[in-house]
């Protein structure tokens, strides 16, 4: 029975652990690599831009192939192959000491790093159902937040910029972790794509021509790509600028702030789950534009009264409070319509290509928050987030006609006991 409610019970939960895992490497190491690079070997700002440049670059190399292998070998042997990667990447960072050494060990970490984002989607999608897949995504987001949360935390008593050592000892125990995942959730047993009982009888596509020929799929991307642009990418960096150098809070309250975010996602998202659960997912994503409005709006308040401390503090922990909101409303969402839009045979095709969207976005975010922010000129820097979310909300809502009533959760209940589009997309 819990089996049924579930999904495909021990192999699921084998893959959030692996989820958790590998959230807790990325926040172990992630906020620690700039100062690494800058401070404790010597190399300066720009040698450390140019790490996370290729860092974010890797996904554009990797994920291409990632999909065509998940989509012929299956997500394992794709996870394990991105665990290598990640685990050699990280462990030569700990070691290199040139900025030659520093980027090519950038490039295997964040190569191995974004392969194994669409392997364990992949995992996830095949070890529930299309009634679970909500819940499932949703506690894949919860383990994530939580996962990066404690990592940080940890890391954050490791790191001494005085002792190099301390961490080449970081990044080996990032290697560890990836290690970790490969031995958990690499030996877990997936279950096989189901039969696929109904076609509609049309040619078949293969690889990016099926995805390209997708419009529903095409739209998602260009919403997905202005969601992880508006928030994820400015998340850490844009609104963190404009905290610190424009309002001029102090790094401890941002910090709170930050982990007032992890606090309501982690309290709202099962809550959120059941909320979603009976709305049509659109009607979810344009929520979370409007809550996010909100955010925005608490922005421009922090901006103008700057000068009382008290109120921009409450002003710049909403912010990051009611993103929390609208992510949770967002997690147990766009996960299941990529699984839902993919046909079973391209569904790594499909989170491969989600992935490569997500990790674009949030590559080009800080970029232009951070330049705008920088520059002085922050009432433009809101004014174009604003607009941004205007436009989630706008697209989301397009988004509707583009999608069957099963796709956006808009279908009645049926009475038989499986539905027509679980056999369709089946994975």
């Amino acid at each position: 029975m819990k089996q049924q409610k579930y999904g495909a019970g021990g192999a699921l939960r084998r893959v959030q652990l692996g989820n958790a895992l590998s959230a807790f490497g990325s926040g172990f190491t992630m906020p620690y690599m700039f100062v690494y690079v800058d401070q404790v070997r010597g190399l300066g700002s720009l040698a450390a831009g140019l790490v996370f440049t290729v860092f974010a670059l890797a996904a554009l190399v990797v994920l291409p192939f990632a999909g065509r292998g998940i989509d012929k070998y299956g997500p394992r042997p794709v996870l394990l192959a991105g665990c290598a990667l990640a685990a050699t990447g990280a462990f030569s960072f700990g070691q290199a000491s040139g900025t030659t050494g520093l980027l090519i060990a950038s490039f295997l970490f964040g190569g191995g790093v974004t392969t194994c984002q669409p392997a364990l989607a992949t995992m996830i999608v095949r070890c529930s159902t299309a009634k679970t897949r909500s819940h499932a995504f949703a506690l894949q987001f919860t383990l994530v937040n939580l996962g990066m949360g404690i990592g940080a935390l940890v890391g954050g008593q490791i790191v001494d910029t005085a002792d190099p050592a301390s961490l080449t000892r970081l990044f080996t125990i990032e290697a560890l972790t990836f290690l970790g995942l490969a031995a958990v959730t690499g030996s877990a047993r997936i279950p096989r794509p189901a039969p696929v009982l109904v076609t509609d009888g049309g040619p078949q596509r293969s690889g990016l021509r099926a995805l390209t020929a997708d419009k529903a799929m095409l739209r998602l991307c260009l919403l997905a790509g202005l969601i992880f642009f508006t928030c994820y990418g400015q998340f850490e960096s844009g609104v963190a600028a404009f905290a610190t150098d424009t309002v001029k809070t102090a790094p401890a309250t941002l910090g709170m702030a930050i982990g007032a975010n992890a606090l309501t996602i982690v309290l709202l998202q099962m809550f959120m789950v059941r909320i979603t659960a009976r709305r049509r997912r659109t009607t979810a994503m344009a929520a979370t534009g409007v809550v996010w409005l909100g955010a925005w709006g608490a922005a421009l308040l922090a901006g103008l009264v700057r000068g009382e401390a008290a109120a921009a503090t409450v002003a710049i922990v909403s912010i990051y409070v009611l993103f929390g909101v609208g992510e949770s409303m967002l997690a147990p969402t766009l996960g299941p319509i990529v699984a839902d839009l993919a046909p079973a045979r391209l569904l790594g095709t499909y989170n491969s290509a989600f992935a490569l969207v997500k990790q674009t976005a949030i590559a080009v975010g800080p970029a232009v928050g951070v330049l705008l922010v920088g520059s002085g000129t922050w009432p433009l820097y809101l004014a174009a987030m604003t607009l941004c979310t205007l436009l989630i909300i706008v697209l989301a809502l397009r988004l509707r006609g583009h999608l069957t009533p099963a796709q956006d959760n808009a279908e009645a209940p049926a009475p038989v006991a499986v539905p027509l589009r679980e056999l369709q997309t089946a994975a």
